[in-house]
């Protein structure tokens, strides 16, 4: 997870920003899902007659067709996870299934998230706020979260330094 703050000098650049973000997740949820057939196609041919593997192909199409968000664990399908440390492990071939759908879920997550954001930054725009706004950012998980407006120019000098260098040259021979 990745939290930092963003300035952002008009909402023209944040709009591009959140567009960036949603073209990118979608991008990887293809990759994802692609994989996903993959992987279920190769189950079909060595584990076709299981019936996980029946159940798994069919949450997949209807996946796919209706944007459904079904997290693996949710599905009755639950591998063999056991807990080292911090981290899970499996060596359930279930579990690389149930991490493909938990990844695509999360990622149709926040571009639904950040959908509604830039429906919010197009309402902003229709405010009329002008050019002299600066919008400052909390951005968490690559979602902006809050928003804070200043005038620009408000503030400015702690952000602005000015930096003052002598060079000497000496020669050593």
């Amino acid at each position: 997870m990745v939290t930092e703050i963003r300035n952002f000098y008009s909402l023209k650049e944040l709009d591009e920003s959140i567009e960036e973000e949603i073209s990118s997740y979608k991008t990887v949820v293809e990759e994802y899902s692609q994989r996903l057939g993959s992987f279920l196609r190769r189950l079909e041919t060595t584990h076709g007659e299981q019936e996980w593997v029946k159940k798994l192909s069919a949450l997949q199409k209807s996946f796919e067709k209706e944007g459904r968000k079904v997290k693996g664990k949710k599905l009755g399908l639950s591998s063999n996870w056991v807990a080292f440390k911090d981290i899970m492990l499996c060596i359930d071939e279930r579990g690389e299934a149930e991490m493909l759908f938990e990844a695509i879920e999360e990622m149709n997550k926040k571009i639904t998230r950040l959908a509604k954001i830039r429906e919010a930054i197009e309402d902003l725009k229709r405010l009329g706020l002008g050019d002299d706004v600066l919008y400052i950012a909390y951005v968490r998980d690559e979602v902006p979260e809050k928003i804070v407006l200043r005038k620009k120019g408000e503030g400015e000098s702690a952000e602005k330094f000015e930096f003052i260098a002598k060079f000497f040259a000496s020669r050593n021979l």
